[in-house]
């Protein structure tokens, strides 16, 4: 336990590289679609969305694992708590969105995506819901049920009016 605030310290620094990423590649994304019709723009675009997911956002998921399943192991007390299952469930969904933004990444230098500038507008938002989730099961741990539901819905609304917005 002597390293205990280190790793700590290390999980919230490889988080927020994370995150970082994930509420960025989506935006390059919108820019790639609405701006296809520009090559030289989206070949920078291209070496922006592999440069950010591959050196940075992948090392700082697998950091963010690593440090994560760390903590657990050193106080696996928290594993007791009710809302631990719920961040290791929103996480969960974070890892599978991240690996997502590979998917899509690759998709749209193939030029092979079908999804529009509002998709990935709209999709920009999972990171939020989800980092939201995650930060507040950790900080309130009591009431969750209700809170996760009125925060899904606040954010299934929003998503819901990104996604159909008229150019």
């Amino acid at each position: 336990m002597e390293y205990y605030t280190y790793i700590l310290t290390f999980h919230f620094m490889s988080v927020m590289s994370w995150m970082a990423v994930m509420f960025y590649l989506p935006r390059l994304f919108v820019y790639h679609k609405e701006h296809s019709h520009k090559k030289e723009f989206v070949q920078v675009v291209e070496i922006q969305e592999y440069k950010l997911y591959k050196y940075i956002g992948l090392p700082a998921l697998w950091a963010s694992i690593a440090s994560g399943g760390l903590i657990l192991y050193l106080n696996p007390y928290l594993l007791q708590e009710s809302w631990m299952h719920l961040k290791i469930l929103a996480l969960g969904f974070l890892i599978i969105y991240s690996f997502s933004m590979e998917y899509y990444r690759v998709s749209l230098a193939k030029n092979e995506c079908t999804k529009s500038g509002h998709f990935f507008r709209a999709y920009n938002e999972v990171p939020t819901l989800l980092s939201t989730l995650i930060v507040s099961y950790v900080v309130i741990k009591d009431s969750l049920l209700w809170y996760s539901l009125a925060v899904i819905i606040i954010f299934g609304f929003i998503i819901y009016k990104i996604a159909t917005l008229k150019d």
